[in-house]
């Protein structure tokens, strides 16, 4: 039973979105992700190739090795993680 003092559950968002870049995901379009990502409330990651990375963090992103045609989940936890999940996934497919 869920009292006054607790904050409210939010549901945990995901969607599978297939990467079009022209090249692997480098620094501008990780870049991208990471000031979406900050400026969103939900706890957002992306997994590909059985890493996982924080979309708030360019290098992790980009660690991640995703080229054209991969694809990447997008998983968002928090308030905003509908909003939090479209915005990475619009980003994610059309990067440049």
């Amino acid at each position: 039973m869920r009292t006054n003092s607790e904050p409210p559950a939010h549901a945990a968002q995901a969607a599978e979105v297939t990467v079009t870049l022209p090249a692997n995901l480098h620094a501008r379009p990780a870049g991208q992700l990471a000031k979406a990502a900050a400026r969103l409330q939900s706890a957002i990651t992306l997994e590909h190739a059985g890493r996982t990375a924080r979309a708030s963090g360019i290098l992790a992103v980009i660690a991640l090795g995703a080229t054209a045609g991969s694809a990447v989940t997008v998983r968002a936890e928090g308030p905003d993680a509908e909003t939090a999940v479209d915005a990475i996934a619009e980003l994610l497919s059309n990067a440049e």
